[in-house]
């Protein structure tokens, strides 16, 4: 498990490197998303790397680890915006305020993730980044549903659980990628 914690930690850099940067770059402008807008921006990402797994090449120059990048970055994006409201609800939040949040849900997310990963085995470091990917696809269309329905689910887990789920599967295929990189 240490393996994977530091595994997690370097992916978590990244992507919180990515985020911090474009929030000096833009700020806080995609406060005024609502959390159904980050799920569509996850969905175009998701649907990218799938597109590039199939047809074997991209035109653009941003790679397949970018887009995961993308998906943890909208994913906690869209936690701070079920919590928060969005813009119009709440206000603005400082950036201080905004980096705090990001990495109480990013944590969050690693503590879910290490308590699935002592259940399930590190079944993931079995599976092929493709399905990974597929798997943050048909979350996506769960949580569209969940919104289509108010937020509201019977038995099932809500849009929260499947942001988080949404994380870590793309932080395990960055680890994935890094590995067949590094190998």
């Amino acid at each position: 498990m240490t393996k994977t914690k530091q595994q997690f930690e370097e992916a978590i850099f990244k992507c919180s490197s990515v985020f911090l940067a474009k929030m000096n770059d833009y700020g806080s402008a995609w406060r005024i998303l609502r959390p159904s807008s980050l799920t569509d921006q996850i969905y175009i990402k998701a649907n990218r790397i799938r597109s590039i797994q199939i047809k074997g090449h991209s035109k653009v120059d941003e790679g397949i680890a970018e887009e995961f990048i993308g998906i943890v970055n909208y994913a906690v994006m869209a936690l701070i915006q079920l919590e928060q409201g969005y813009f119009s609800d709440s206000g603005e939040l400082s950036n201080a305020e905004i980096e705090k949040l990001y990495f109480k849900h990013l944590y969050s997310a690693q503590a879910l993730m290490e308590n699935k990963n002592y259940d399930y085995d590190e079944a993931w470091r079995n599976m092929r980044v493709s399905s990974l990917d597929d798997i943050i696809l048909m979350k996506i269309l769960r949580v569209k549903e969940i919104e289509d329905n108010d937020g509201k689910t019977s038995v099932s887990e809500g849009l929260d659980a499947n942001y988080q789920d949404m994380i870590n599967y793309a932080l395990f295929a960055l680890i994935k990628l890094s590995e067949t990189k590094n190998a």
